[in-house]
């Protein structure tokens, strides 16, 4: 398989990912400032969801503009980075839903984590098969701030867990403001 398959596949699926968040979000119940204002953590939620998914796309698009050959092992990775986030659109409703909720927000947090320990190994791989050492510094220079990243995410995943429900979505929305975005500007 080419790499441009896999990438133009990886666009399609995330474009269709992050299309589907839009459509989950609640409708007010009437129309009326006050209505919208109540739905403010379906806003909060979409958005941070869909930043960090957008966010993962741009990362990732660096990265693979470098990598000239894929292997078998690469495309399952994947596919299985893509299936951890399709469950986003999911898991963004029910902590929309039920923001102050230790489950829904725990829920979400299993996503975010399995999507990014998927991303790490994902780099690694891809530094694997890189040709270039430019590549292969990508790969590297990612999964150690990936590290920061998820130490984060797991410290707002046992805090959702046992004291501060909405944890979960502060640690993603932290990671993002001072670790992803930062780094991809």
């Amino acid at each position: 398989m080419s790499k441009d398959r896999l990438v133009a596949f990886t666009d399609a699926v995330i474009a269709i990912i992050m299309t589907i968040l839009v459509l989950e979000l609640q409708k007010p119940a009437s129309m009326t400032w006050s209505a919208v204002w109540d739905l403010r953590m379906n806003f909060f939620a979409y958005a941070i969801s869909f930043f960090w998914i957008g966010t993962m796309w741009v990362n990732m698009h660096r990265a693979w503009d470098r990598i000239e050959k894929i292997n078998n092992k690469l495309v399952w990775i994947s596919m299985l980075l893509l299936f951890f986030s399709s469950f986003f659109p999911y898991t963004t409703s029910i902590v929309a839903t039920h923001f102050n909720s230790s489950v829904a927000q725990g829920l979400y947090g299993l996503v975010v984590l399995l999507v990014s320990f998927t991303n790490v190994w994902m780099y690694g791989e891809l530094g694997r098969v890189a040709s270039s050492s430019i590549a292969s510094q990508i790969s590297s220079s990612h999964n150690r701030m990936m590290s920061w990243d998820i130490a984060i995410k797991l410290i707002g995943l046992l805090l959702t867990l046992t004291v501060f429900a909405p944890a979960m979505m502060l640690a993603v929305l932290i990671t993002a403001f001072f670790i992803i975005i930062p780094r991809s500007i």
